[in-house]
């Protein structure tokens, strides 16, 4: 690559075509296991803590009001997660978040030593949540300077698929591991994962960012600003405004469903946690599946029947969840659900990265992702109290045919006429 190249692609605003396949490129290569490990360890928590507080208190509505306040915490951070983002180093801000996760984590299996404490998992997901979003806002804006566009949507999809392949074993061991020595255990794990992240994301070497839109007198706008800068990126846009408007629908129906099989395995069923884990694992495998799968179907479909496909599938998994008595048909829909839910969300973050100029992106995706989210811990609360008073079959139908439904009217929006990649 000339000299000329890179500087040109600099002055765009990208990263500067690489004909390398992304194997071959270093610091993908890198950022690529840092992520993966981190998912690796990450699965435990998503298993460990509704285990904690199912275990502690026997209540699903609890263990929805966990996931509310987390999802709560994600969305405040959200609101100035693009703002800090494009403000800051982001090499040293994906390092700090990951330190941060690290020590947070890591209070709980000390504290556990001396007995449960449910009220800490209150204090630490809040914090963990806000902390990742900072974190999940700067991966965001960091990979297209990696790869450049040109290999956007398959760099999101190979990084999904190994996220994926990482979810199968953690959810597993996490299983394991929470029978053998109890779920405090494998929160332990999830923040050593992070530790490692850390040390990864050291070694990665980030191109420098283009100017950015402060003015020419050196003062930067204000954070309230910055959000509105990215919402009005986002109006102004006919396919993200839409995508935004009916992701908020869907994350407000779907963001309880982890707690929602645990919930039917562990009460309806009657299964162990290792059960419970190996589901879980199963769910990832239709992760990996959809991740590996989003490129060639938004190659040949284009993005508005690839996304709109994905999320009626979804629909239909989801409904379909809450009937099933056997476990291996539970495990199915639930990939059936996390393979449309990888392909949906792989298409709608690279049709992001892909449009959004660079020094915008980070306060285009906390513009989406707070607008996106911003009704979802209502969602899990509503969600999980109500399959508490009225069971999982009711609940599951209702927001499965909800899910459907959003799918449909996609197909009323510029969403059916987005071309193909």
């Amino acid at each position: 690559m000339t000299q000329e190249a890179h500087d040109a692609g600099r002055a765009a605003g990208r990263a500067p075509k690489d004909p390398r396949p992304l194997w071959r490129q270093r610091d993908f290569g890198v950022f690529w296991a840092a992520q993966t490990l981190s998912v690796l360890g990450d699965s435990f928590a998503l298993i460990a803590l509704p285990l904690l507080v199912l275990e502690a208190t026997g209540s699903i509505a609890r263990m929805g009001l966990l996931t509310a306040v987390g999802g709560a915490a994600a969305v405040l951070a959200a609101v100035f997660a693009g703002a800090v983002v494009d403000r800051v180093d982001r090499r040293k801000l994906l390092i700090g978040c990951d330190l941060a996760r690290m020590a947070v984590y890591g209070l709980v299996p000390v504290v556990w030593l001396f007995g449960p404490q449910i009220w800490l998992l209150y204090v630490v997901l809040p914090l963990c949540e806000a902390v990742g979003m900072l974190f999940a806002v700067g991966y965001v804006t960091v990979v297209r300077s990696l790869v450049g566009t040109e290999q956007l949507t398959e760099a999101n999809g190979r990084l999904n698929a190994t996220a994926a392949a990482a979810g199968v074993l953690g959810p597993l061991c996490a299983g394991v591991v929470a029978a053998w020595s109890g779920p405090a255990t494998a929160i332990g794990v999830d923040a050593a994962s992070f530790g490692v992240s850390a040390a990864c994301v050291a070694l990665v070497r980030f191109r420098s960012r283009p100017a950015d839109d402060a003015p020419a007198t050196g003062k930067r706008p204000g954070l309230w600003q910055d959000l509105r800068t990215g919402v009005v990126f986002l109006y102004g846009h006919p396919v993200l405004r839409s995508l935004t408007i009916l992701l908020c629908g869907f994350s407000f129906l779907t963001l309880g469903l982890n707690d929602l099989v645990i919930y039917h395995l562990k009460h309806d069923l009657g299964r162990d946690d290792g059960t419970v884990g190996t589901v879980m694992a199963v769910g990832a495998l239709g992760t990996i599946t959809g991740a590996l799968l989003v490129a060639r179907a938004r190659r040949l479909l284009g993005f508005g029947p690839t996304w709109t496909g994905a999320v009626a599938v979804c629909g239909l998994a989801f409904a379909g969840l809450g009937r099933v008595s056997e476990v291996p048909a539970v495990a199915l829909l639930s990939a059936a659900f996390l393979a449309c839910v990888g392909m949906a969300g792989t298409c709608s973050m690279s049709l992001r990265q892909e449009v959004t100029p660079e020094h915008l992106l980070g306060r285009v995706t906390s513009a989406f992702w707070t607008l996106q989210y911003s009704v979802a811990p209502i969602g899990a609360a509503v969600l999980t109290w109500a399959a508490e008073h009225h069971g999982t079959t009711p609940v599951a139908l209702t927001a499965g045919a909800c899910c459907v439904l959003i799918a449909g009217t996609a197909l009323l929006t510029p969403i059916r006429r987005a071309g193909r990649a």
